[in-house]
Order: structure tokens, then C-alpha cells, then sequence
């Protein structure tokens, strides 16, 4: 039983990230905080999964490359070591919910599939969804998409309270 002091939190709480990313991308002055410059490498043994990524923040180009229990924790690992020069605080931003469905199912093996995130950085939970015929990709889009509305949401606060 919930004791006085404990915080609820509703799901109608949970911040649709996708539509302010999509709102802030139609903006010609909106500048992204981090860019991708090639699209992730993964080596998957079936054991220790490997990531490497490339991209460009804080006006530097990082190389990295991270291991996970999975996939998905692979490619969670490399961006968030390639984006914590930059960006410190990614460090606690966490993965608290993945889902992955069939999003078409009439194709197959080559159905498109829906991947959706559940991220928190302790004090606001966002979501993030993507497609693609590739669950990697589907994954390590709304990976990007959800650290990119961590920063851009960090910055947000830094300005309101400053």
C-alpha cells in the first residue's frame, strides 16, 4: 500500500516525446544537440553483443564503441558513452520500459515492427516510438530520439529555473 508521502504518477503523465521532437524538427532554427554521422555497427555473437557508434556533439566527432546483454543494451551503452563528453548528465537517464510488435503483420519475416521506449531521467518519463523493418534500427532510432529529448529537456529546465 502506497504510504502518504509517496508520489503517484499517472500514465497520462508520461510526455509524448515524438510530437515535440517533430514540432522542434520542422523549426528551421532548431538545431539538434547531438548529429549521427553513420549509422551504428552491431556485432552480435548471441553472448556479448557489440555497438559502435559515430556521431557529432558539443562540436567534437566521437567514435565509441560498448557491449551489452543484448542488442538494444549494446546500442543504449555506446550513445550513451559517445554523448556523455558533452552531455554529463545522460548518464542517468534510463531505460525503463521496450516493447517491440509486429506493426504489419501480412509481410512476414519482413513486417515492419513498432518499437516504443519508456525513458526517465528520475523526475519526468517520456516515450518514444519508431518503425522499421529492422528491430535494430527500429530500436536504435528511438534510442537517438529519446536522448535527444533528454538534453533537449535538460536545457529546458536549466532555462525556466535560471
Amino acid at each position: 500500500m502506497a504510504g502518504k508521502g509517496d508520489a503517484k504518477i499517472q500514465f497520462s503523465e508520461v510526455i509524448d516525446a515524438d510530437r515535440e521532437l517533430n514540432i522542434l524538427h520542422s523549426l528551421k532554427r532548431y538545431r539538434p544537440p547531438f548529429q549521427i554521422l553513420r549509422n551504428y555497427h552491431l556485432v552480435d555473437d548471441g553472448l556479448e553483443p557489440e555497438a559502435t557508434i559515430v556521431l557529432r556533439a558539443g562540436g567534437r566527432e566521437v567514435h565509441e564503441a560498448d557491449t551489452g546483454v543484448g542488442p538494444v543494451d549494446a546500442l543504449a551503452n555506446a550513445l550513451k558513452k559517445a554523448l556523455k563528453p558533452a552531455f554529463p548528465f545522460i548518464e542517468g537517464v534510463r531505460l525503463i520500459d521496450y516493447s517491440a510488435r509486429i506493426h504489419e503483420s501480412r509481410s512476414g519475416t519482413k513486417a515492419t515492427i513498432a518499437v516504443t521506449l519508456l525513458l526517465s531521467d528520475g523526475d519526468k518519463i517520456w516515450k518514444v516510438s519508431e518503425l522499421s523493418q529492422n528491430i535494430n534500427q527500429a530500436s536504435f532510432q528511438a534510442l537517438v530520439g529519446g536522448y535527444e529529448f533528454a538534453i533537449v529537456e535538460r536545457k529546458r529546465r536549466k532555462k525556466s529555473a535560471g
